[in-house]
This record gives C-alpha cells, structure tokens and sequence, in this order.
C-alpha cells in the first residue's frame, strides 16, 4: 500500500467517522464520533462507524465482530479514528477493541487520535505493539479535523479523569506508574503542587482530600489504606528531589562562553518548575539584543527563549525515563543552543517527522504530558512544533533543527540568522562564496525554498540562483524535493 492509498484510506474513516450517530443519553455524556475502514489482502474494504447497527457499539466492533465476524482477516489493515479501547477498559466479559484487533490477526493499524482520557491513553497502543502489530499514526491535519469533530467528548473525558476512580491499569507504558517503595506524600513539594494547582485553576486546596484524590486518578500519587503515595511520575514531577529516586531526572545546562569559560546551571528540582528555572537563569546570563525597530523596544531574544522553553519542555515530556544513565541536557555557543532528550522519537514518530513541524500527536508520557498541558506549558496533545516554526520565522530566525546522536535526540535552535554558516565546517565554509552563504541562511529560515523565490528575495537571476542551489545540494546543505514548478530546497 503506497502513501497515496493510506491517505486515501484515512480520509475514507474520518468520512466514515462524521456519521456516528450518539446513543440516547440522560446524564448528557457526548458519545465520540469514531470511524474505522477494514482493508483486506485482496483488495476488499468495509467501513463501520460507532452505532451504526446498534447505540452504543464501537465501530471497531461493528466492523470486525458484526459485518466481517465469519471473514479471514489474517494480514488486514484497519484504520481507526480513535485508539482502540484497551483491555481492562471495559466491564468483563467485554473484551476491549485492542483485543479484537489481536484475535482477528491483523497485521497493521493506523490510528487517528489516542484516548483523550489521560488515565488510559497510549494503552491500547502499547497493547497492539506488544503484541506485535504495527501501529502508525494518522498526519497532522486529520488529526486536528478529528479533535475538532470531537471537541465536546475530548472535553468531557479529561474531566471525568479527573472526576471518577481510578480505572484499572493493566497495561503499563512505563515502571513510573509505581508507587515508590519508600516515598511518603510529604515527599512532594508544597510550592510545586500549589503552582500546578495555581496553572490549572484547580478549587482543590493543597493538600485537601479532594486534591489527593485528583492527584490520585491522574496517576500522581497511589492510595495505599489511608496513606497516599507518590508514584514514580508524581515523584518526578512534584518531588522535593526526584534524583533520590531517579538519577536520571533534571536538566544540567552549560554556557560555552566565546573565551572558553563554563558556566553550569544544574535543575534538580520538582520537573513542572525546571522550564521557568531555566529560561529566568539564560536571561540573567545571557545578553539580550533590543530591536528599535519602529520605535519599539523589546527583547529580540524572546521569540528564542519562547523556543527553547518549548523545546526543554518536550525533552522532559517525551524523554525515554527507561534509559538511566542519562539526563536531559542544555548546551548554549554563541550560535546555537542545544537540548538533548534521551531516547528516540516514541513509535511511530520518526524524526524525519519532527524535522517536517508536522509530526502526529502522540504522546510518550502521558500522565507528564496532561499535568504540563494543564499548567499551559505545553501543548493540549502535540509537541509544541508548529509554534516553534512560526516563532522562528516570525523572528528571522533559522528552522530549529531535530537530529539523532545516541542516545539522544537534538533540537538545535539556532540563536542568530547567520548562526546556520557560522556552524559549518571550517573546510565546508571556506567552500562557500558571500552569496552562497546568503542563499543557505535563507534556505535555512523556510521549510521549502523555491529557486525563483531565492532569486527574488536575493536579487538573483533563476540561473544563478539554481547554481547556487544546485552547490549546496552537492555539498549535502540542502536536499532537493519535488519535480518541475514543484521544486523545492530543505537545509539537512
């Protein structure tokens, strides 16, 4: 199946999706709108959507259960709006749509959104991973038109985590779901609970029972009889210091100053006050430029520390906690300011995907990802990349810049325009005339530049321009892709 066919197949369920029809409901709880298209080995398709045959069934069932239950789907592909329920997520004997999906031997399912409801999202997932199915998620754009059709639901379900007990959590995403051996409530902060409290325009006092008990259905905190103790992610977000329990845990930032003098910041801290802590110490050490323009004066550094907060706040959110023997890190030159994260982009974000600021949403941490949505530091569901790409071009900056170095994942945020040719390679440099040197810094700024756009903004004619291009792609600076009018240049 080419991309062509799975974009034509994810259309087909966010099409199917729209005609769900919502069971008859009293307590006035929004049913999701889910669509799901069955592509079977030879060639055939069916579609389902939730209550189609009956109020209240998942399309998954519909599809797999009522219209294809005598059917041999061994090698099928499925296309679901919305994660399939995991097991567990259902009231016995109800098997979750995950579990279906396993038993009718399905090789491969594309996903739109996950589970909104913070307690249980990723789980279907990681259900169908584990038990060897490949998973894929839907591109960016339908996964918003999908949110959008489901606004009401996503918004209820994120209340009723936070409303009703705690469901059952068979299926772990990570060993932080723990309650830890030998914490105690009082080994959370106070100050890091009351500005989360404070960020998410929570009623709950600290530490009411009412607010432990939100804390205990988000996964925060474990009750044990009358005790309630820190998990693993509670620790990590709101401990006094989650290196006790988590060497791993916390920021180290180091400033490469031009003379070669070091400077280090080490936040150890409850993780929901490192973001802040970072960026009130850079701009305290770092100069910071003012633009006069228009008789305005402001900080020309900001829209930078707007992406670096962005950026420290999805290495901590997205960062794999399995691997212990490394930390996130902050790296600031004098051109670019680096933050590493731990571990590889979570399956099945690739980081060709984040390199595009179109990535899918999906989440690594969930319980992490929902307490810094609330407080408004990060995204509601994605990874904050569209606002780090308008950010920077709005300010003339250089794209931000995703690679892999092992074990971790790079953002390199460029500091200044021309701070993209100042990087290069000494011999890579010296290669590059002053016209060169503009044309990659542009090419730099924009996610496709066009060889008659270049010529324009440069004051170039289309035959220089496509020369100069043409030197960059031969010095591995810039790919070319698309054909004809279409084409277009990507700095690497």
């Amino acid at each position: 199946m080419n991309q062509k066919q799975i974009r034509k197949f994810m259309e087909m369920a966010v099409d199917v999706m729209r005609r769900s029809i919502p069971e008859p409901r009293a307590d006035g709880k929004a049913s999701p709108k889910v669509g799901a298209v069955l592509v079977m080995p030879g060639g055939k398709v069916d579609t389902a959507y939730r209550g189609e045959l009956r109020h209240g069934d998942h399309a998954e069932f519909t599809l797999l259960e009522r219209k294809n239950r005598d059917q041999n789907l061994d090698g099928s592909t499925l296309f679901a709006t919305l994660e399939p329920c995991a097991p567990q997520a259902r009231r016995f004997p109800k098997l979750g749509c995950a579990e279906r999906i396993v038993l009718a031997r399905i090789t491969q399912v594309f996903i739109g959104i996950e589970d909104p409801d913070p307690t249980v999202d990723r789980k279907g997932i990681k259900y169908l991973q584990d038990s060897g199915i490949q998973v894929h998620m839907f591109e960016r754009d339908l996964q918003e038109a999908i949110r959008k059709e489901n606004k009401d639901f996503i918004a209820q379900a994120l209340e009723r985590a936070a409303a009703v007990e705690e469901k059952p959590r068979e299926i772990t995403l990570s060993p932080l779901e723990k309650a830890g051996d030998r914490s105690e409530f009082d080994d959370l902060s106070e100050p890091a609970l009351e500005e989360f409290r404070s960020a998410a325009h929570l009623a709950d006092e600290v530490p009411s029972a009412e607010f432990r008990r939100r804390l205990t259905v988000m996964g925060i905190v474990k009750q044990d009889g009358a005790r309630f103790l820190p998990t693993g992610f509670g620790l990590l977000l709101f401990g006094k210091e989650p290196r006790a329990a988590m060497p791993q845990a916390g920021l180290l930032a180091t400033i490469h100053y031009p003379d070669g003098k070091e400077e280090l910041g080490n936040f150890e801290g409850p993780q929901v006050l490192v973001p802040s802590q970072v960026l009130r110490w850079l701009r305290d050490k770092l100069p910071n430029l003012i633009d006069r323009t228009e008789a305005r004066r402001r900080g020309a550094d900001e829209p930078l520390f707007e992406i670096v907060r962005e950026g420290i706040v999805n290495a901590l959110v997205h960062r794999d906690y399995g691997i212990a023997g490394a930390k996130c890190q902050l790296s600031v030159t004098p051109d670019t300011i680096e933050v590493r994260s731990p571990g590889r982009p979570v399956e099945p974000i690739t980081t060709e995907q984040l390199q595009s600021f179109n990535a899918p949403m999906l989440s690594r941490n969930p319980t992490l990802h929902y307490v810094f949505g609330r407080m408004e530091l990060a995204e509601e569901r994605g990874l904050g990349l569209r606002s780090m790409k308008r950010r920077a071009e709005a300010a003339g900056l250089p794209l931000p810049r995703y690679m892999w170095n092992d074990p971790y994942l790079v953002l390199t945020v460029y500091r200044r325009p021309e701070s993209v040719t100042r990087t290069l390679p000494a011999d890579v440099l010296a290669a590059l005339n002053d016209d060169e040197r503009a044309a990659l810094e542009l090419a730099a700024r924009t996610r496709g530049l066009s060889s008659p756009k270049m010529a324009q903004l440069l004051g170039f004619d289309e035959r220089k321009a496509r020369r100069i291009l043409n030197k960059l792609v031969q010095l591995k600076l810039v790919r070319r892709f698309g054909k004809g009018p279409t084409t277009r240049y990507q700095v690497l």
